[in-house]
């Protein structure tokens, strides 16, 4: 392409120096044939045709010049021209010989993308060959594992066959005992029915009979109220003969009458609680008795001598009466066992029982005979157990159940070491205060809180909850630990999920065996916090028309960007 444009620019080149000469040719005709005209005319003495003809001269002497540097322009063009038309026909001689050079290259080339090509067509056959054979092979198996899979449907449909059979059989059976079971209980409904409706018509019965007694007790009250008025007519006229102050002995008379009634009251109140007392007593032996019936006989022993001395405390002695503890009574292990069931009155309180118990022994019956059909040997107890050991063990789980009473109930306890006590909040908790702060709504924040025993010795602690108003927001997750040792700690994981853009403070409540406790909880929005560095700009002493400059720095620590003047 260069070489191409270095000839266009050549011939045109040329062509421009060939019309330059012919130009340059015919302006020196030009001014010879003017140079000719001036000598006539200046020999015909004509001034101003000479004046004229001279500038004519001037001019295409001039024009002349002109044309001869454009000569001389365009042929120095023309050497470079030709100068670099020469040097592009060496080098295009160098690359006729690289241009061959590189045509043998590509052909060779392409000869090895043919033998390639067909290296890979060759081996792409071979590998489809390969995976028909796989497809065959994965079809065969296919093929096995669907007749293998049928013949085990096959299996399975045949034992659920059977397995429904017998299952229809024991529903069947299940069903029958439960039709009978439900007509027992019909029955039982039945005459529990009449006995209600028995109980309703005495009680309809009873009812009438008191109206009649209370009609014949307001006339008695009425008769005795007229009595007592004729009483104290009678003393105000006794009291009156013998001279002494009848409001006093009048307010004093009826002041005893009143602490008899009051004296009576007691009484009958004091029967109503033992017998209420008793009827406890005896439903919770039954209930004992029915739960713990596969125990130990010394256990029943206990049980029994327990009983037996709350029967004849409450019920059988005229002394007054106090609600004895459980550890009292199992103290009292040496009360007299060969007291027969004869002298207990217990066929009048166990009437109202009756129906319970049935209820109860009909669940004891279990619907399918096994382990429960075992009867427990009294006989076949290998050795009894000592009565220390056993008395120590029961002592400890009393403790421990009391101490998870006393615990759920709020009942505290002072922790007194030898030579010391415990003073303060029995845990720490680690933070602080559990604080929230630059809180985005909508979003979900978790904190871990570690609870730590500063106390002397074990502790128990429990969640009681948080402040009423932070129930929308927080969430505690609290696993009670147990028992925690002295130095020992446990976690709680706090949530929140902030709904409104304000600050919130509140407290999460704990309660330990020594009292309770509370971890103070802060959610704080997003603030400016804007400081100076300085307090008080002081330039110290100036000379008059001095100028000193002091630079102040105003930083926002705060998560909320503010404007400011």
């Amino acid at each position: 392409k260069n070489l191409q444009n270095i000839n266009a620019v050549f011939v045109s080149c040329s062509d421009t120096l060939s019309a330059c000469r012919l130009r340059s040719k015919m302006l020196a005709k030009q001014l010879d044939h003017v140079d000719m005209e001036i000598e006539r005319e200046e020999e015909a003495g004509n001034v101003a045709a000479v004046s004229r003809l001279q500038a004519m001269s001037r001019r295409l002497c001039t024009e002349l010049e002109r044309e001869k540097e454009l000569e001389l322009r365009i042929a120095l063009t023309l050497k470079e021209n030709l100068v670099e038309m020469w040097q592009i026909k060496t080098k295009q001689g160098k690359y006729d010989i690289l241009r061959e050079q590189l045509q043998k290259d590509e052909e060779e080339l392409q000869m090895q993308y043919q033998e390639e090509r067909e290296v890979r067509i060759w081996k792409e056959k071979i590998t489809a060959l390969q995976a028909e054979g796989r497809h065959r092979t994965q079809e065969k198996r296919e093929e096995e594992a669907r007749r293998e899979c049928e013949e085990r449907n096959k299996k399975i449909l045949e034992d659920a066959k059977r397995n429904h059979e017998k299952a229809v059989c024991f529903l069947r059976q299940s069903m029958a005992r439960i039709h009978e079971k439900n007509a027992k209980e019909e029955v039982k409904a039945q005459e529990h029915m009449e006995r209600r409706i028995q109980a309703v018509l005495s009680l309809k019965t009873s009812i009438t009979s008191n109206r009649e007694k209370l009609q014949t007790l307001q006339i008695l009250n009425k008769a005795k109220a007229l009595e007592a008025k004729k009483e104290e007519m009678k003393m105000r006229e006794a009291i009156l003969a013998e001279g002494g102050n009848v409001t006093r002995e009048i307010f004093l008379h009826k002041r005893q009458q009143e602490h008899e009634k009051k004296k009576e009251a007691f009484k009958e109140l004091q029967k109503s609680r033992k017998m209420e007392i008793v009827s406890r007593i005896l439903q919770e032996k039954a209930s004992i008795h029915k739960q713990k019936k596969s125990q130990s006989p010394t256990k029943a022993i206990k049980a029994r001598v327990i009983f037996i001395c709350i029967f004849k405390t409450f019920v059988l002695s005229p002394k007054s009466w106090r609600s004895p503890s459980i550890c009292s009574l199992a103290g009292d292990g040496t009360a007299p066992q060969g007291e027969s069931s004869e002298n207990r009155p217990q066929d009048v309180l166990w009437e109202s029982d009756d129906e319970d118990t049935e209820r109860d022994e009909t669940l004891l019956v279990p619907e399918f005979p096994g382990l429960w059909s075992r009867q427990y040997d009294l006989h076949k107890v290998p050795k009894a157990e000592d009565p220390t050991r056993s008395a120590i063990r029961t002592m400890r789980e009393k403790t421990a159940e009391k101490k998870m009473e006393e615990l759920q109930t709020g009942i505290l306890h002072k922790q007194i070491m030898p030579g010391r006590e415990h003073k303060g909040c029995a845990f720490h908790s680690k933070p602080s205060c559990i604080h929230f702060k630059d809180f985005d709504v909508g979003q979900i924040y978790k904190k871990k809180v570690v609870l730590t025993n500063a106390s002397y010795s074990v502790n128990y602690c429990r969640l009681v909850g948080i402040s009423e108003w932070l129930k929308d927001f927080i969430s505690v997750h609290f696993d009670p630990p147990g028992k925690v040792s002295s130095g020992m700690s446990c976690e709680f994981l706090v949530t929140f999920k902030p709904m409104i853009n304000e600050g919130l403070e509140g407290e999460v409540m704990f309660m330990a065996q020594t009292g309770s406790f509370s971890v103070p909880l802060k959610c704080t929005v997003k603030t400016c916090i804007l400081a100076l560095d300085k307090e008080l700009i002081d330039f110290g002493s100036l000379v008059v028309g001095e100028t000193i400059s002091r630079t102040i720095s105003l930083t926002n620590s705060g998560a909320l960007g503010t404007r400011f003047k």
